[in-house]
């Protein structure tokens, strides 16, 4: 097995991998490469799809804009991400490819906008996301991208929440027990983390969510956060306490 190289250019694509295959890039990578990166002709990259773990390359220009990949060996098996959703209240572009971002570096494996009452973003661009959450495993050396889910209502997505997958709630309102303590008292299994938006949750919201038994409301401590930052000090709580830091 070739040794792991984070020296390497990484690149996700979208099809199937294995050695002897050839992968051909497409038009938009093709200009990356040779544009942006000015990868040479005969050059050394990684790349992965999220499936079958990541490869070492070579690059091979053909013609005057063609880019294929000449895959040789496995540099990393496929390693599942851990089972963990982040619900969060869609906000504005830049702030939505930052925390996008950051939550793909924190390792979770679902990403789920959430429509509230007090939402600010009046659209979510998913095909956005979900180029900002390949870049970021690009750079970061991860093997998995999360899934990017369809915007969906807090409503419906309480009605139809798999009761197994416990939600631990960024409560403003919360007791200012720490969070350290809640979560590490509570059993392992499938999780989500929800952080809502700008102006919180509507009074209506926050009881429908504190309503529900799969709920662990959680404080982030004396200071009012921004969604974005909220998001990165969440997430990394539970991964030191239920999550792959623990």
């Amino acid at each position: 097995m070739v040794l792991r190289d984070d020296s390497s250019q990484r690149l996700f694509i979208d099809q199937p991998l294995a050695a002897g295959v050839e992968a051909r890039c497409t038009a938009d990578q093709a200009s990356y490469l040779r544009a942006v990166l000015r990868v040479a002709d005969g050059a050394a990259l990684h790349v992965f799809n999220g499936r079958d773990g990541e490869w070492a390359t070579r690059v091979r220009h053909r013609g005057k804009r063609d880019v294929v990949l000449e895959i040789d060996a496995q540099t990393r098996p496929q390693v599942a991400a851990q089972d963990l959703t982040y619900l969060f209240a869609p906000l504005k572009r830049s702030r939505l490819d930052y925390m996008v971002q950051k939550a793909t570096e924190l390792g979770v494996a679902r990403l789920a906008p959430v429509l509230t009452r007090r939402t600010i973003a009046d659209r979510v661009n998913g095909e956005r996301m979900r180029a900002n959450a390949i870049e970021a495993a690009e750079q970061c050396g991860m093997v998995s991208v999360p899934d990017v889910d369809a915007p969906i209502t807090l409503v419906k997505l309480l009605a139809g929440w798999d009761l197994s997958r416990r939600i631990i709630f960024c409560d403003e309102a919360a007791a200012g027990v720490s969070a350290l303590t809640i979560l590490s008292a509570l059993p392992r299994g499938p999780l989500a983390v929800l952080i809502g938006p700008e102006g919180g949750f509507a009074p209506e919201e926050r009881a429908a969510l504190l309503d529900k038994p799969y709920v662990t409301p959680i404080s982030l401590g004396p200071r009012i956060m921004r969604s974005d930052t909220a998001a990165v000090a969440a997430l990394a709580l539970v991964n030191a306490t239920l999550g792959d830091w623990a």
